[in-house]
């Protein structure tokens, strides 16, 4: 499916950002923010948008920060793409938006910010769906090495760390997101025209500058934008997630760590199912788009089963 059918394209001022939207379904509907990650864009919700609009809720699909048509509303507010910013990101187009609360829904860099506006402002949050459960990270414990079957998952972030990652994610934006693609779904077989509706989203004039930033300071290697210390330092405390929630993780996620996230439950303090998807990696709602929309369906119903 194409761009049209996540609806209209819109926009709106919120917080540092002018946001770019695709809307559909009744404006009185349940509120779902369905959020993309790296290196993704809207059209991973091609086909799960359609289909929770027909079953009444009001679906609202951004492009992050650096993605798209979003763009930053000041040149000279910093391009960071720290966990903290992605939140508040989230935060200020529901304030923008005038919603009190919201299904947050999201996989990669979506599920991050949701995951830190459900811990952190629980109240604005009707319910979670997660890939990969708890995406809030975990900076101070950054340096300690994985196994080197893990390691080698990270390879991409470990590369831009340095100035030759930087200039190669720069020279080679689409032709790297390509190979992350296959690697990370390992058994989808999408096609050019799929992933190059996506590629445009990577043009965006801050799209190096952000993703750079975003794998340096997870890693505590750069400082984050002063605006958003106060958030990062309750992040630092790894807050519980205390909302409704369903978490998921593809079978063949090929960037999952070893062990997938059997250690996540912790963290989670209300109520929570987890489902493992067969035949399904990293960009689950784009691979599997049935499984992603039964996730956020059972939330809006409150029939989890938790």
């Amino acid at each position: 499916m194409t761009e049209a059918a996540l609806g209209p394209l819109h926009r709106v001022r919120a917080g540092v950002l002018d946001v770019a939207f695709h809307e559909s379904g009744p404006a009185d509907g349940q509120p779902v923010l369905l959020m993309h990650g790296f290196p993704y864009d809207v059209h991973a919700y091609a086909e799960v948008a359609p289909r929770l609009a027909v079953q009444g809720c009001r679906v609202i699909v951004p492009y992050l920060r650096g993605y798209g048509p979003t763009a930053f509303i000041d040149g000279t507010t910093p391009r960071s793409g720290e966990q903290a910013a992605l939140g508040a990101d989230l935060l200020a187009l529901l304030d923008a938006l005038a919603l009190p609360r919201a299904v947050l829904a999201g996989f990669d860099w979506g599920c991050t910010a949701a995951c830190v506006v459900a811990a952190l402002w629980p109240e604005r949050c009707t319910g979670l769906v997660s890939l990969n459960s708890y995406k809030i990270q975990n900076i101070a414990g950054a340096q300690e090495p994985a196994s080197p079957e893990d390691e080698q998952k990270y390879w991409y972030q470990y590369y831009f760390h340095g100035e030759r990652g930087h200039a190669g994610l720069e020279q080679n934006r689409h032709a790297l997101c390509k190979l992350l693609w296959h690697s990370w779904s390992p058994s989808w077989k999408f096609d050019d025209a799929a992933f190059e509706r996506s590629a445009a989203a990577f043009d965006n004039p801050d799209f190096v500058a952000v993703v750079i930033h975003s794998y340096r300071h997870r890693f505590g290697l750069v400082a984050g934008d002063p605006a958003y210390a106060d958030i990062e330092a309750r992040l630092a405390q790894l807050p519980a997630i205390s909302v409704t929630s369903i978490t998921l993780d593809g079978a063949d996620d090929g960037v999952m760590l070893t062990g997938g996230t059997a250690s996540h439950g912790h963290h989670f303090t209300g109520q929570r199912e987890h489902r493992v998807v067969p035949g399904a990696g990293h960009n689950l709602p784009q691979e599997n788009p049935q499984a992603f929309v039964d996730a956020v369906s059972d939330i809006v119903r409150g029939t989890a089963n938790t």
